[in-house]
């Protein structure tokens, strides 16, 4: 191999180091703005509606997003279901959809 392709590939280990670098900086600040939202009680996620951040709640339970801007409630995957199977029959979303009991 002569100088210039040893010194070529020198440079090129060295850009992708520097690249790989870069993007773990930006995963662990990522990582920290989560926590630190996780820590306050809020979602790093913003509300799809309105763009406002989203808040987790405590429902029977079950964790779910409110926007503190529109009041918006954001279910994750299997929290419908969650809510809607619980055991008491005069839980909150039973009396919501079906009427007092």
């Amino acid at each position: 191999m002569s100088g210039m392709d040893e010194r070529r590939k020198s440079l090129e280990e060295e850009y992708f180091h520097r690249k790989n670098q870069e993007a773990i900086e930006k995963l662990r600040a990522k990582m920290k703005v989560s926590e630190d939202a996780k820590a306050a009680g809020t979602s790093s996620m913003q509300c799809p509606r309105c763009d406002g951040k989203l808040m987790e709640a405590k429902i029977e339970e079950v964790t779910i997003d409110t926007c503190d801007k529109c009041g918006g409630v954001w279910l994750d995957s299997g929290e419908l279901g969650q809510l809607t199977t619980k055991k008491d029959p005069a839980g909150w979303f039973k009396r919501l959809w079906g009427g007092q009991e």
